[in-house]
């Protein structure tokens, strides 16, 4: 039996699945960090993920995902380069059409926006979710299909609806504590490799029991 951890440098996990990707060694942007074993699922184009998926990336704000992050297809995350002017009357960005427009250019400088948009370790994102930006999503949580995110999101908190809305957290606030504190998200590969039964299938109490001794 093979008894070593997956490889978190390949490109397609899947060899016959090429619709699956890893995206640490996808991204090549330096405004996008993604952690180990975090992947993205399309039929289309996996590959293409930083250019249809994070959208309006135009800086400086980053999008930071964490490790064992599972994305559907169609997720979207809208960064700060969508935003528009509101206080005026009209939202209409004149000046990047060019021309005669463009000596205003300055009314596009300095909005405001929510600084960057972070994912936690072990967040599930159903299929055609997007994130608005500078949302910060908890470890743990469960973004339901077609949900549109635009506030925070606790720790192992489940959301669904446009905008999302947090239907309950997946454990107690105790318990909650219990996993943050045990971050099984940081644990040697080997260790997750020995015991990837329990944490599929086990309880917090089983997570301790097989927590690396310092």
């Amino acid at each position: 039996m093979n008894h070593l951890p997956a490889d978190p440098t390949v490109l397609h996990p899947f060899p016959d699945q090429p619709r699956v990707v890893l995206l640490k060694p996808l991204v090549t942007s330096e405004l996008i960090e993604v952690g180990e074993y975090s992947y993205y699922d399309d039929p289309e184009d996996p590959t293409s993920f930083e250019t249809r998926n994070v959208l309006y990336h135009y800086g400086p704000e980053r999008l930071v995902i964490g490790k064992f992050c599972a994305l559907g297809t169609g997720v979207r995350f809208i960064m700060n380069g969508a935003n528009h002017r509101m206080d005026g009357p009209s939202t209409f960005p004149f000046p990047i059409m060019g021309g005669s427009w463009a000596e205003h250019f300055d009314l596009l400088t300095g909005l405001p926006g929510r600084g960057d948009t972070v994912v936690g370790n072990d967040v599930w994102f159903g299929y055609d979710t997007m994130v608005m930006p500078g949302v910060r999503i908890g470890h743990g949580a469960i973004i339901a299909s077609g949900a549109a995110v635009v506030d925070d999101v606790p720790d192992y908190g489940i959301v669904a609806g446009n905008p999302a809305r947090l239907i309950r957290t997946r454990y107690n606030g105790d318990d909650i504590a219990r996993l943050l504190s045990l971050a099984w998200w940081d644990w040697p590969a080997e260790h997750l490799t020995a015991h990837v039964r329990t944490l599929m299938s086990g309880t917090i109490d089983d997570l301790e029991e097989i927590a690396p001794r310092a």
